[in-house]
């Protein structure tokens, strides 16, 4: 059987200029002098892409604190150890810094054998303590192992020495998170540098990272996805997509799996209802179904398989628990020859292992089975295909999931995977974008920033575009301005988040996707107004506006310029604009964008053209009628909303709204108006 080349859901291209790998003098990429720049702030959170640089980054700046800012340590935590590879001995100074980084071999806790449970966590921490004794300056222990000496030596012995936690994503806001209230802690003593390090733009799974007291003393470095991907000298485009089965995934897998790839492939979690089978007979299948089983390599470990042409595949088998099988393979992956050596490996198959932190330059496709309730999990296997390598000019996520059950009676569960993979693909395709910059657009004249100033390059109707950061300039007439310092925080940083909240709300898109009675506004404007509120409920009603109509504008853009794009066409001249060009078409079709047509659009159509392409068209019918028919009451919440704004609807048009309305949102605004009045009679809001 042949795999299957899929429509992608996403489909970003680049320009390759070069940008994200060229140094400077002293040795820095672009995202590494960024930061550098900051190097000066106290605490400082880098939000950058897997393969942007953020280890070198952090020792840049830990050096410059160790040398110049009065601190005397720096101790780098990792989640596992594997990690702690990135932050070894790197000889700076070869291509123009004024030192080199280096860890003595006694701290770096990382390479001390051993689990990272909590029994051999507390077996460092006499570590970490004499290292605070020592005049050494670095070092590298995970996650657990600070907890660990935190809890044990206290907050005041970390005085005067930097904090540096990677992968900060890791972290949480909530009670129950120790690493998360011991940070809090030693932000209100205000003794220590921290520097936070993630590759996840949105925690949209989870709680906050940082509480927004907290938060509002991070200065931020944020470097995008594409401002990396487009600055590659090779990789010119990433495609993403998700392919449907029925029955067993291990009997589809090969419909979407290339061997000519390089491939990582994560099987599905323990326990998940697309888990067929022992996860060791489910890596024996897929190595069975791309040939035949030959022996494994004496030295790497490696399983050889040969195909029907006579080429032997040399597979990765991370699966496998036997602990001394697992750590030759994966001493094999870590060996230079890897990356340096495109022939080293052809596929990985893994469970919760090659995600994080995993560096094979070559990898060209991630192919997971079954979906991810973590979205930083998702951000993560992807970022493992987005390495610039030479000869990889194209690299690829699928997301292999189960056909929702057709049965009427589980059709609403079966289908919230498929919505879930769904909402992983918008959320990417918003990270994958361009940076958006809005501001309104008064009658008859542009209202929005100096053009020439900023570097943008207008067209003449909303759109500039600055090519050098990669950043959209949007003029939208209505649009309401933020107040306070948190607002626009939110607006410039944060959309991603309040997105994620959105489109991970499976009724929510349920009714979007496959509700054709519903109006586009029960969405932009009631959903998304909620999300807004339940994110942030202390902030003013301006506030509150600004950050949904930005939201709505980011999503709803990103799909119209989809949808206007220029196609596939792999033209060199194209492939950098292709994006940009879209939302340019969009905005002239409309010639000037307002926020009331902005709400007005449905931000999953998208989706579902696609969706209709690629599920069955009964099961597609049998999934909208199911969801239709089981379309809930208005709650007392979204009742008060909608009355607010069926008031607003008569003040402006000198009519209530109609509940026999032509127009579904004038129709919803009457429904909601009325509702309102039930619940208030019931006492709902007393």
């Amino acid at each position: 059987m042949k795999h299957t080349i899929t429509p992608p859901s996403v489909s970003m291209k680049y320009g390759q200029t070069g940008a994200s790998t060229r140094m400077n003098e002293l040795g820095m990429r672009t995202m590494q002098e960024r930061a550098y720049q900051k190097r000066g702030e106290q605490y400082l959170l880098i939000k950058s892409p897997p393969a942007s640089g953020k280890s070198r980054a952090l020792m840049f700046i830990a050096l410059d604190k160790l040398r110049n800012q009065g601190i005397r340590q720096a101790i780098i935590a990792v989640p596992e150890r594997s990690i702690g590879g990135s932050f070894g001995n790197t000889p700076l100074s070869q291509n123009g810094y004024s030192a080199d980084w280096h860890v003595a071999p006694q701290w770096n806790l990382c390479n001390v054998a051993g689990v990272d449970d909590a029994r051999i966590a507390k077996s460092k921490v006499k570590a970490v303590g004499a290292f605070l004794q020592s005049a050494d300056e670095v070092l590298v222990c995970t996650h657990a192992t600070l907890r660990f000496a935190v809890e044990a030596l206290g907050i005041e012995a970390f005085d005067a020495r930097l904090i540096a936690v990677d992968e900060f994503h890791h972290v949480s806001s909530e009670a129950d998170n120790v690493l998360g209230t011991q940070l809090s802690q030693f932000i209100a003593r205000d003794k220590v540098h921290i520097v936070a390090m993630t590759g996840s733009y949105f925690r949209g799974d989870a709680a906050p990272v940082l509480s927004p007291t907290d938060e509002a003393r991070f200065d931020t470095v944020t470097y995008t996805y594409y401002e990396q991907l487009n600055g590659y000298e090779h990789l010119k485009a990433l495609d993403m997509g998700y392919f449907f089965y029925s029955g067993s995934y291990l009997d589809s897998i090969i419909k979407v799996l290339d061997p000519g790839k390089k491939t990582i492939v994560h099987i599905p979690s323990v326990n998940s209802r697309e888990t067929p089978k022992d996860k060791l007979v489910q890596a024996d299948e897929i190595m069975g179904a791309l040939g035949t089983w030959s022996g494994k390599d004496d030295v790497t470990g490696f399983d050889l398989v040969t195909r029907s042409d006579g080429r032997v595949l040399k597979i990765a088998n991370l699966v496998d628990d036997d602990a001394a099988k697992r750590d030759r393979v994966m001493t094999s992956l870590k060996d230079p020859a890897a990356n340096a050596n495109r022939d080293h490996v052809d596929i990985i198959l893994a469970l919760g292992m090659a995600k994080e932190g995993f560096d094979w330059i070559w990898c060209e496709h991630a192919l997971t089975v079954g979906y991810r309730n973590s979205l930083t999990e998702i951000i993560q296997i992807i970022g493992r295909a987005t390495r610039d390598a030479p000869g990889k000019t194209r690299a690829r996520f699928t997301n292999l999931i189960a056909e929702p059950d057709a049965s009427e009676d589980t059709v609403i569960d079966a289908v919230n995977d498929t919505l879930k993979a769904i909402s992983a693909s918008l959320l990417m395709e918003q990270v994958l974008a361009p940076r958006f910059t809005f501001t309104p657009k008064s009658d008859g004249a542009k209202a929005g920033c100096d053009y020439g100033a900023s570097g943008y390059t207008p067209d003449g109707t909303n759109i500039g575009f600055n090519g050098g950061t990669g950043q959209l300039h949007v003029e939208i007439k209505g649009l309401v301005e933020p107040e306070s310092p948190e607002a626009r925080r939110i607006c410039n940083e944060d959309l991603n988040e309040v997105i994620a909240a959105f489109t991970q709300d499976t009724r929510t898109m349920a009714r979007g996707l496959f509700d054709e009675e519903m109006a586009p506004q029960e969405l932009t404007l009631v959903r998304m107004g909620k999300v807004v509120r339940d994110k942030y409920p202390d902030l003013s009603e301006t506030d509150l506006e600004a950050i949904r109509q930005r939201a709505v504008a980011a999503l709803n853009i990103v799909q119209q310029g989809r949808k206007h794009s220029l196609g596939d066409s792999d033209d060199a001249a194209a492939t950098n604009t292709a994006f940009v060009d879209g939302v340019r078409r969009f905005a002239m079709d409309v010639r000037e964008l307002d926020i009331d047509l902005i709400d007005s659009k449905n931000p999953f159509e998208a989706a579902y053209a696609l969706l209709a392409k690629t599920m069955d068209e009964n099961l597609l019918k049998q999934v909208q009628q199911a969801i239709a028919a089981r379309r809930s009451t208005v709650s007392a919440e979204d009742a008060r909303d909608l009355a607010v704004r069926a008031v607003k609807f008569k003040r402006e048009r000198g009519q209530s709204p109609s509940m026999v309305a032509a127009d579904p949102w004038e129709k919803m605004l009457a429904e909601g108006a009325a509702a309102f009045a039930r619940h208030k009679k019931a006492g709902a809001y007393e």
